[in-house]
């Protein structure tokens, strides 16, 4: 594995994008609807970066079968809340091929609420086929595979305290 961005540079970005959300936000009481389960982590380090008064709520959706999109998204959980009027904001831990983010901003957008931003912590702009830009990026990565700080292989890895690549990993196993 390949270390792309330590635990020290998740923090200080994470720290400023807390304050760039605070600032963008105040006095708005957001909700925030995290993309389970890859952005429990991040999530949870973003929030307490924010100062406003917010609420949060997940969602679950899966479009991955081992390591590749199935190219199809399926609702595991849905938000409790209603978005209705509200501002949401959705975190994402990572935005690669667009597929899912299109899907949630779209099917949040048809419950009416006052706003609808996306923050994410890693973004695949090289792959990414959005219908819309990001408000919020933490880091523009290339296209490999990543792992850690609640990503996952196989629900494994998401514990590292860093973001690693395991494009070298994988390509071993399939050769």
């Amino acid at each position: 594995m390949r270390e792309l961005i330590s635990a020290a540079q998740l923090a200080k970005r994470i720290g400023e994008m807390g304050k760039e959300i605070s600032r963008d936000y105040k006095g708005r009481e957001p909700i925030f609807v995290g993309v389970l389960n890859g952005s429990f982590i991040f999530m949870a380090d973003l929030l307490r970066e924010v100062t406003i008064d917010c609420e949060v709520d997940f969602i679950k959706l899966s479009s991955y079968e081992g390591n590749a999109s199935s190219g199809t998204i399926h609702l595991r959980k849905d938000i409790s809340s209603d978005v209705a009027g509200r501002n949401v904001i959705i975190v994402e831990d990572i935005v690669d091929s667009g597929l899912t983010i299109n899907f949630l901003k779209s099917r949040i957008e048809d419950s009416m609420p006052s706003s609808v931003a996306v923050v994410s912590l890693l973004f695949k702009r090289e792959v990414a086929k959005l219908n819309f830009d990001l408000d919020y990026v933490g880091f523009e990565i290339p296209a490999d595979y990543v792992v850690g700080y609640g990503l996952d292989m196989d629900q494994k890895k998401r514990n590292l305290k860093g973001i690693f690549s395991i494009e070298d990993e994988l390509e071993k196993n399939c050769n």
